[in-house]
């Protein structure tokens, strides 16, 4: 009978596992933290009136950059973030929905520090003439 291979891992091998998987076990919080939302104030929608600047259709979160002018007259960036572009698919959206120049209304879930920033869902963007952007 030929002999079975050894289920021991060389002393050389060793070290090197131990440090990928105490690598991968010190990263794994920082991916689940990724995916938080908490910093975003759930309930409370704010509605935003604006030109789009940018519209950057991007994994793992698209986002969009929008100028709103400010109840005193000021004009203020706002960074607004959203889905991952194969979940706008599904409603329709596609890497061209949103142009610089655009004219928006946007119903988002405010940041919780108050900056000038939230998250936006596909159902809450529409034109300024009404028209719900995507489907």
């Amino acid at each position: 009978m030929k002999k079975l291979l050894s289920t021991r891992l060389p002393a050389v091998r060793l070290p090197a596992l131990c440090l990928v998987g105490g690598a991968l076990m010190m990263t794994g919080d920082a991916a689940l933290a990724h995916h938080s939302f908490s910093m975003f104030e759930y309930g409370t929608s704010t509605e935003l009136e604006g030109t789009v600047q940018e519209f950057k259709y991007v994994n793992p979160h698209s986002f969009i950059i929008l100028r709103v002018k400010a109840t005193d007259g000021r004009a203020a960036t706002w960074t607004l973030e959203g889905s991952a572009p194969s979940t706008l698919e599904r409603d329709g959206w596609t890497a061209r929905t949103l142009k610089p120049g655009d004219q928006i209304r946007a119903t988002i879930s405010p940041l919780r520090s108050g900056a000038a920033g939230g998250m936006w869902e596909p159902q809450g963007i529409r034109f300024r003439d009404g028209k719900t952007a995507g489907r």
